[in-house]
């Protein structure tokens, strides 16, 4: 269908793109990565289909968050998550960068400059936790008490870290790899058994 081969096109890389260039020529094209390379030693710039995102180190977790709102006019956290790649086979990681077990991912937003970033930050499973964004972005209260809920990731300095989906007497951590699943039987309505 003419649709489908339209939509087909779309998704082929052009030749001279991001794959293409160079970590330094990247670094160039995007003025806000570059600020944070050169701010903080250590952090690690690649081109994720069109999005700069920076691997910074835990321990500048939040100092680059704080950077990206005062300096660089990123007013929103839209998001916070994680990743648990302890069995990822696949993965991705760019040079420069200490893969580790978890991955705590942010993506900020700029309004006044039309503008988004992402930051990841590698979190060791001995260790896991990073510090809280919750005070220079309020809003990420709810996703960070939903990683630490679901991952087991702590974050600190966070106002009131507490889980936000599971009882408060549950065990383990839903979504990491190495979390028993169906451990707790489902009793659907319409169920014959009790």
């Amino acid at each position: 269908m003419p649709d489908d081969d339209a939509r087909e096109e779309s998704h082929k890389p052009a030749s001279g793109g991001a794959q293409e260039r160079d970590a330094n020529e990247a670094i160039e094209v995007d003025d806000i990565a570059a600020a944070v390379v050169e701010k903080f030693p250590g952090t690690v710039f690649h081109d994720s289909h069109g999005q700069p995102v920076v691997h910074v180190a835990r321990d500048a977790w939040l100092e680059v968050a704080t950077f990206l709102r005062d300096e660089q006019q990123f007013t929103q956290c839209l998001d916070v998550t994680a990743v648990d790649h302890l069995v990822d086979s696949a993965r991705f990681v760019p040079p420069g960068v200490s893969a580790e077990r978890f991955e705590v991912v942010a993506n900020f937003l700029s309004h006044p400059r039309n503008r988004r970033i992402r930051a990841i930050c590698q979190v060791p499973e001995a260790d896991p936790n990073v510090a809280s964004l919750a005070e220079p972005y309020p809003g990420v209260n709810f996703g960070e008490r939903e990683v630490y809920d679901l991952f087991g990731i702590a974050f600190e300095g966070h106002p009131d870290l507490t889980r936000i989906l599971m009882p408060d007497d549950w065990e383990g951590f839903p979504l990491r790899k190495d979390d028993a699943p169906a451990r707790v039987p489902v009793t659907f309505k319409e169920d014959p058994s009790p």
